[in-house]
């Protein structure tokens, strides 16, 4: 059996991954993140492996996915071989979608963002308040899942593009029973509620990308034994998601560990856009290792 897929019971230690996107440069909240998921793993006694999460094709290129493997090798980090990169696991995400799919609990979305923005902007207009999901989204609105099933097999049969979306009422419904989390990270903390009605009908997958980061990161998380999940505090509130996701896909429940943010002089978390905080530019200005453990409060 593969190393990037033995499920956990095999392993018999602690599984932690550091997953980030090649889509720009590591800056120092993701420094904090992998020594965070480093350490933990080596006291342990654990697995530390790493993840490229390049779904995006247009924005994730090879010479990005090297700067992550020179920055965190310049940390003086080592990883367990092979790493796993999604774009050459899509087929396995497609499996789990078309559970979702033939179980009713997921439907083609059709609407545009320009026909999505509209509509809120008209509703909103009028005096309503559309509801929003925990990172400020507007929900989508109801329209493809009302759509009577004879037309959304028509729009499917002349090719228009579309996404998939779970329908979030009749998944919880499908579930039920309320769903928990055991968190230990910097803000709430013990045994946590999971709303994942809070978001809607999250996609799932679309018309430019096979799979969402919410139904990868489950399938990946159970395909590499990932027993402790440790990443930003940014991530608790869609927990809810991945955890409904996990019940629905059968996929085992790791423990949690929402880290605090590093945040940029405007007191907003940093993006890969803000080149001063990046790492390789912190390298090339002559900074240490152990200055970028000072820079995220780890010495």
């Amino acid at each position: 059996m593969a190393e990037e897929t033995m499920p956990s019971s095999l392993r018999q230690k602690p599984v932690y991954r550091f997953a980030p996107s090649p889509n720009g440069p590591l800056h120092l909240g993701h420094a904090l993140s992998a020594f965070l998921n480093h350490d933990m793993a080596r006291d342990n006694g654990g697995h530390f492996l790493l993840r490229i999460e390049d779904i995006d094709q247009t924005r994730c290129t090879p010479a990005l996915e090297q700067a992550i493997y020179d920055d965190l090798g310049w940390l003086g980090l080592d990883w367990e071989r092979p790493v796993r990169r999604q774009s050459e696991h899509f087929d396995e995400y497609r499996v789990a979608l078309d559970r979702l799919i033939d179980a009713g609990l997921a439907y083609p979305a059709f609407l545009s963002r320009g026909e999505t923005k509209a509509i809120v902007r008209i509703f909103e207009a009028g005096g309503g308040v559309w509801p929003r999901d925990p990172d400020g989204a507007p929900l989508y609105p109801a329209v493809d899942r009302q759509r009577p099933e004879a037309e959304r097999a028509a729009l499917l049969a002349s090719g228009r593009q579309h996404a998939w979306r779970l329908d979030m009422e009749k998944a919880i419904r499908a579930v039920g029973v309320p769903l928990f989390w055991q968190e230990g990270g910097d803000g709430e903390r013990g045994r946590i509620e999971a709303l994942p009605a809070l978001w809607g009908d999250v996609v799932l997958s679309r018309s430019d990308a096979p799979s969402s980061y919410h139904l990868s990161v489950v399938v990946d998380d159970a395909l590499q034994g990932i027993t402790h999940v440790v990443r930003g505090l940014d991530l608790f509130h869609a927990t809810a998601i991945h955890r409904l996701l996990q019940h629905l896909l059968d996929l085992p429940q790791p423990v949690y560990h929402h880290h605090r943010l590093i945040l940029g002089a405007d007191g907003r978390k940093l993006s890969k856009s803000e080149g001063s905080t990046g790492l390789s530019a912190l390298h090339a200005e002559g900074a240490a290792p152990s200055d970028i453990r000072r820079l995220v409060g780890l010495l």
